[in-house]
């Protein structure tokens, strides 16, 4: 039987050939929704994750809690984190990742403790994201972007994290938006806009929203609902929590709100939003990294301003059924057939 590691290696090297052979599909509508797939990873790993669900409660790991694909066969430092991703407008799937490995060091892929040094480049330093495309979920295309090379002014960054995707519905195209620090000063949100091939930007990056505060912000995830974009964020303000903006534009405009919305006594980050299928009712994940060990959290709206807490993964009606210690999570809606393909090529004996 081959191995989990095997395939996900052979699976990512038939994909720079395949992906682009298959034929982009058509963008179901939520009414064809029949299931929910979320990506993940893990730091003692470094490598991709992903787990299915039927009613966006309960979700399995599709290899048993093995990575299907290992960091080190895409990434520049060797690693993977912030994995998102993202059903594009033309049918295809997208996902970006960080490029950073924070044990890089100790796993023998660098003498250094950093890429650069980390009393000028602060913690991690990293420079570069990963790009992956693919039309079934299976076959992955992907390159790495180096951001510090897009453009002569982003040459100096200290950092580059937690890349997501929106569709720009007024410039009809995805907008990409990301963490990045210039230095060692505050981290912030960039937006930039890609080429079609989904390898290189088109725009400088410009600063999503400016927090009324010298404080730094990270790992934004913005969902349209109805005229209205709901920003959630990282902040750094005094502790770590979630906080939200809110804006007609997917650009510009978001209005600070000062509420922290998770429920947590401690540090939170990476906040995501998936909506429940045929429901009023959206998910809102946060990662609790200030426990041991840690874990997401939980809570569910119908109108963003009140929140209900589910709690942690397996302490409620949220449930990881074959794997724990999940990092930075992104969920998307799958028809039955998607989720039941990716199921069967993993050899899961899961029906949807």
């Amino acid at each position: 039987m081959v191995s989990g590691y095997v395939k996900a290696l052979v699976l990512l090297l038939m994909s720079t050939t395949s992906v682009y052979a298959q034929k982009k599909g058509k963008v179901p509508k939520e009414k064809d929704m029949g299931a929910y797939l979320m990506v993940y990873f893990k730091d003692d790993t470094h490598g991709l994750y992903m787990a299915l669900s039927k009613d966006g409660y309960s979700f399995t790991d599709v290899n048993n809690a093995k990575p299907i694909i290992a960091g080190d066969t895409i990434a520049e430092q060797k690693g993977i984190r912030d994995p998102y991703i993202y059903r594009g407008n033309d049918g295809m799937f997208y996902m970006a990742l960080t490029d950073l490995h924070i044990y890089g060091q100790k796993a023998g892929y660098r003498t250094t403790e950093w890429e650069r040094d980390g009393k000028q480049y602060g913690w991690g330093n990293n420079r570069g994201l990963v790009l992956m495309k693919s039309a079934d979920l299976v076959h992955w295309s992907h390159t790495v972007l180096r951001v510090d090379k897009a453009f002569p002014e982003l040459a100096d960054i200290g950092c580059a994290w937690a890349p997501e995707m929106i569709f720009d519905e007024v410039k009809k195209k995805p907008m990409l938006y990301f963490s990045m620090r210039f230095g060692n000063g505050k981290e912030k949100v960039y937006y930039t806009y890609m080429n079609n091939a989904f390898t290189q930007m088109e725009t400088l990056p410009k600063v999503l929203f400016e927090y009324p505060k010298d404080v730094a912000y990270i790992d934004a995830d913005i969902t349209k609902v109805g005229n209205k974009y709901h920003m959630f964020y990282a902040s750094h303000d005094g502790t770590s929590g979630v906080k939200q903006a809110v804006s007609d534009s997917v650009n510009t405009g978001y209005v600070y709100d000062a509420k922290w919305y998770d429920p947590e006594p401690v540090g939170c980050e990476a906040p995501t939003v998936y909506k429940l299928i045929g429901q009023n009712k959206w998910i809102l994940i946060y990662d609790i990294y200030r426990i041991n060990p840690h874990n997401f959290g939980f809570s569910e709206t119908s109108d963003f301003v009140n929140f209900k807490n589910l709690g942690r993964f397996n302490d409620g009606v949220m449930k990881s059924t074959n794997f724990s210690i999940p990092k930075h999570p992104a969920v998307i809606q799958l028809t039955r057939k998607e989720a039941q393909k990716l199921a069967d090529s993993w050899g899961m004996n899961m029906k949807f």
